[in-house]
């Protein structure tokens, strides 16, 4: 069983920079490849971004690409998202997730393919 905090959400004005953090706990945090998903008010949850076990491997959404980044700190079990040129349709709930995986290289871009997930961050932004 692996618990999922996130934390580092807020308000913030259209052009700012947020950084989210993930904080895992309960099994080995660097077997899992971890992911960030966002859910607006009325809509589908979607995805935003993900990381492979080792750090070597992301992918992006292509609405956050160039802005967000995706990083994790295995000492620490803790994956971060770094959101900067913040616009008001990046408002949403944000939900880090995460799944055990063989693989040094995998990400997984779909909901369906995590075990965990944390309670969520609200993140706006003001236009």
């Amino acid at each position: 069983q692996v618990q999922l905090v996130e934390s580092g959400g807020g308000l913030v004005q259209a052009g700012g920079s947020l950084r989210l953090s993930c904080a895992a706990s309960g099994r080995t945090f660097s077997s899992y490849a971890m992911g960030w998903f966002r859910q607006a008010p009325g809509k589908e949850r979607e995805f935003v971004a993900a990381i492979s076990w080792s750090g070597v491997s992301t992918n992006y959404a292509d609405s956050v690409k160039g802005r967000f980044t995706i990083s994790r700190d295995n000492a620490k079990n803790t994956v971060y998202l770094q959101m900067n040129s913040l616009i008001p349709e990046d408002t949403a709930v944000y939900y880090c997730a995460a799944v055990e995986v063989l693989g040094a290289l995998t990400t997984i871009d779909r909901s369906v393919g995590y075990d965990y997930w944390g309670q969520g961050t609200q993140v706006t932004v003001s236009s």
